[in-house]
C-alpha cells in the first residue's frame, strides 16, 4: 500500500546466531525460551520442535547446572533452530555449553567471577565463533547501582549495560548483542533509546516479566512496537507467563502489524454486533487455529454484515461479507459468483484460503525462507 510508512532501521553491526543473521538490516528475528526442565530432554526437544513449526528463529534454554549443560549436547542433536544458552554465575557451565555446540551465550560478564574467569569465557566464545548476549534486567541490577539510583531507572539500566560491555571491549570481543529490559513500559523504552545511542552492536528488545498472555501482549506490543517504529531492535522476545508458542505468535503479530516482516495470515474481523449474519468470533478463533500452518502472507477479512464488508474486501486477499443465509465471497477485491452457506461457512472459508495460499505460492514461487531472508 502506498500509504505505508517506511521504517528506517538503526544501523548496527551483524552477528550470527547459528546461521541466523542478527543486525545490520537483517530481518528482525523472533525468539522464545523453553519453560521445561532442561534435563528433561524429551520434553524440552518437543517444545522446541513445536516452536520450530510455528516459525521461531532462535530458542533460549536456561542452563543452571552442569547436568543441564550435558543435556544441551543431546538437545542440540535433535533440533534445527539455533540455541542460546542462558547462564548465570558459573563460568564452567558457559565453557561446557560452548563445547557442546550452543550457538550463543547469554551471560553478564560481571556476574560470573573474576577477570580470569571472564577471559576464559570470552576466549571460548571467540574460539567457537559464537556471540554473547548481554542481558540487563531492572530486577537484577547490581547492588551498588540499586543504592546509587534508589530504584530502576533508564540511566541505571544503561550504566549496568555499559559496565558489562566494558568487560568485552577490554578483551577486543565485539560479537555481542545487548538487551536492557524492564517490566515497566516507559523505563524499557527510554533505556533502549539511550542504549541505541551508545553502541553499534545489535539490540535485543523486549519487556521482561510482562505478565500473563493478554496483559503481557499489550505491554510488549506498546513498548516493542514503539521501539521498532523508531528503528530500534534487531531481534525480539515476547516474555509471557504463558505457553512459549504464544510468545512467538504475538511476536509475529507485532511485526506483521507494522508491515516489517509479513508472514502468515493477517485476519481482519469486525468486533460483531446484532447485525452479524454468522458467528464471527467463533469463525475467527477456529480459522486462526486451523490455519496456523500457512506461512504465506495474506489478508483475510471476516466481516459479519454488509456495512463494512465490501469496503474491507477491496483490499483483502480473501474476504467474506455477511448476508442472510449465504454470504458474499471476495478474492483479491473482486466479488465472486459463489456464495457461502452461513451454516458451513468456516469449512468453506478454510478451503478457499488454502487454495489461494497454494495458488500464490505456485504462481510466485514463494519460499518463506526467501521472504524472511533467513
Amino acid at each position: 500500500m502506498s500509504h505505508v510508512k517506511h521504517i528506517t532501521r538503526r544501523q548496527s553491526t551483524r552477528i550470527y546466531v547459528g546461521k541466523v543473521p542478527v543486525g545490520n538490516n537483517a530481518p528482525i528475528t523472533i525468539q522464545s525460551m523453553t519453560n521445561t526442565c532442561t534435563t528433561n530432554i524429551p520434553a524440552t526437544v518437543n517444545q522446541i520442535k513445536a516452536l520450530e513449526r510455528i516459525g521461531v528463529d532462535i530458542v533460549r534454554i536456561s542452563v543452571p547446572t552442569i547436568e543441564s549443560a550435558e543435556a544441551i549436547r543431546l538437545i542440540k542433536k535433535q533440533v534445527n533452530v539455533p540455541i542460546v544458552a542462558d547462564i548465570h554465575f558459573d563460568y564452567r557451565i558457559a565453557l561446557k555449553v560452548a563445547e557442546y555446540g550452543a550457538d550463543c551465550l547469554r551471560i553478564n560478564p560481571g556476574n560470573i567471577g573474576n577477570q580470569s574467569r571472564i577471559r576464559s569465557v570470552v576466549e571460548c566464545a571467540r574460539y567457537h565463533n559464537i556471540p554473547i548476549r548481554i542481558g540487563i534486567n531492572s530486577g537484577s541490577l547490581e547492588k551498588n547501582l540499586q543504592k546509587k539510583y534508589k530504584e530502576p531507572t533508564p540511566q541505571a539500566l544503561l550504566e549496568s549495560a555499559l559496565r558489562q560491555i566494558e568487560y568485552l571491549d577490554k578483551l577486543s570481543f565485539n560479537l555481542f548483542k545487548v538487551s536492557v529490559k524492564s517490566s515497566d513500559v516507559f523505563i524499557a523504552i527510554e533505556s533502549y533509546r539511550l542504549l541505541a545511542k551508545q553502541i553499534q552492536q545489535p539490540i535485543h528488545v523486549g519487556i521482561t516479566e510482562s505478565g500473563g498472555a493478554r496483559a503481557g501482549a499489550v505491554k510488549s506490543a506498546i513498548a516493542i512496537g514503539s521501539l521498532l517504529l523508531e528503528g530500534i531492535g534487531d531481534t525480539l522476545r515476547i516474555s509471557l507467563a504463558a505457553d512459549p508458542l504464544e510468545e512467538v505468535k504475538v511476536g509475529f503479530d507485532i511485526l506483521r502489524s507494522l508491515r516489517i516482516r509479513p508472514r502468515g495470515i493477517n485476519f481482519i474481523a469486525c468486533p460483531t454486533c446484532s447485525r452479524q449474519e454468522f458467528d464471527v468470533i467463533s469463525i475467527i478463533n477456529t480459522l486462526e487455529e486451523r490455519l496456523s500452518d500457512i506461512l504465506t502472507p495474506m489478508d483475510v477479512a471476516i466481516i459479519g454484515c454488509m456495512v463494512n464488508g465490501p469496503g474491507e474486501a477491496k483490499f483483502a486477499t480473501i474476504a467474506v461479507s455477511g448476508r442472510k443465509k449465504s454470504s458474499s465471497l471476495y478474492e483479491d477485491g473482486i466479488q465472486l459468483h459463489e456464495r457461502l452457506d452461513n451454516q458451513t461457512i468456516v469449512d468453506q472459508l478454510e478451503k478457499h484460503i488454502r487454495r489461494k495460499a497454494h495458488k500464490i505460492n505456485t504462481t510466485h514461487h514463494i519460499d518463506i525462507k526467501t521472504i524472511t531472508n533467513l
